[in-house]
């Protein structure tokens, strides 16, 4: 991955997001590139320098990522590509382009507890899609969500009502280092797994294990994930689950789409995750 400025990055994808806000509010319009550069007061030259930077290709490159014709292309695509790999099973761990994830679910006995005694380390930092919150125990990644400017203190009582009997305190040279290879991994961490600690039912683990087989750059459909774990049926079960996925970008619920190709329905906003899919669409080519 090109080397990035964690501050440039997050003020890139500020004004980044404010295109894509835009887009989405006047979409019946269809807005053109004056119009689009207008909304930010921003010349074409600085949106075109912006995108180039934040994603390393053009705004209207990018948007085309965007467009229902190429999700449902891609929902096409990675049906196939994801069926193939239901011979692999849901085991423990799973790769994010070319990063490691192993899951550690708790047991019962830890879920009643609700984290009593546990000792959670947070932090918040810059990332390439706006502020984040990481939260690690001893065995693992708890938590990473985005926050949005100004609910820091929100963000983070939520976070402490999700884990009542935990203990937390602030930790940043902690955290940061792990935000940092999570979002800008250098060649020596491809080879080292996150290790994320999950409170669910096995249903919801289960689905979330499932998340992390959907290669970067593809979109699955929840029918597609339905599928994956052997309940078809399960569908709108599988969409709760989802949308409660206490571990953002690691696990990639923003890869699950409408099976109409429609983007929309993430915890952390629509236009955030119409950015991730995006980018990962640009950094693949």
């Amino acid at each position: 991955m090109k080397d990035m400025d964690p501050l440039q990055d997050f003020e890139d994808y500020q004004r980044v997001e404010k295109v894509i806000g835009f887009i989405e509010d006047n979409f019946r319009s269809q807005p053109d590139l004056d119009q689009i550069t207008r909304s930010i007061s921003m010349s074409r030259y600085h949106v075109d320098r912006l995108f180039k930077r934040w994603a390393g290709v053009t705004p209207i490159q990018f948007m085309q990522y965007l467009t229902l014709e190429y999700t449902r292309q891609k929902l096409a695509d990675s049906e196939s590509l994801f069926e193939a790999s239901i011979g692999v099973g849901l085991s423990g761990s799973g790769r994010l382009h070319d990063l490691f994830v192993n899951f550690l679910a708790m047991t019962p006995g830890e879920f009643k507890k609700q984290g009593a005694g546990l000792k959670i380390s947070y932090g918040f930092a810059d990332s390439p899609f706006g502020k984040c919150l990481l939260a690690v125990t001893e065995r693992g990644i708890c938590h990473l969500g985005f926050v949005e400017p100004g609910d820091e203190s929100p963000s983070l009582e939520q976070l402490m009502v999700e884990w009542p009997g935990a203990v937390f305190s602030e930790d940043t040279r902690r955290t940061g280092p792990l935000v940092e290879r999570i979002f800008r991994p250098g060649p020596d961490d491809r080879s080292h797994p996150f290790h994320l600690y999950l409170k669910g039912t096995n249903f919801q683990v289960n689905v979330w294990k499932a998340l992390v087989n959907i290669p970067e750059g593809m979109m699955v459909s929840y029918q597609d994930i339905a599928n994956y774990i052997g309940n078809p049926r399960a569908f709108r079960a599988v969409a709760g689950a989802v949308a409660i996925n206490p571990v953002a970008y690691l696990i990639p619920c923003h890869r699950v789409i409408a099976k109409t190709g429609r983007i929309h329905k993430y915890r952390w906003g629509s236009c955030r995750k119409k950015a991730i899919l995006g980018w990962e669409a640009a950094r693949k080519g």
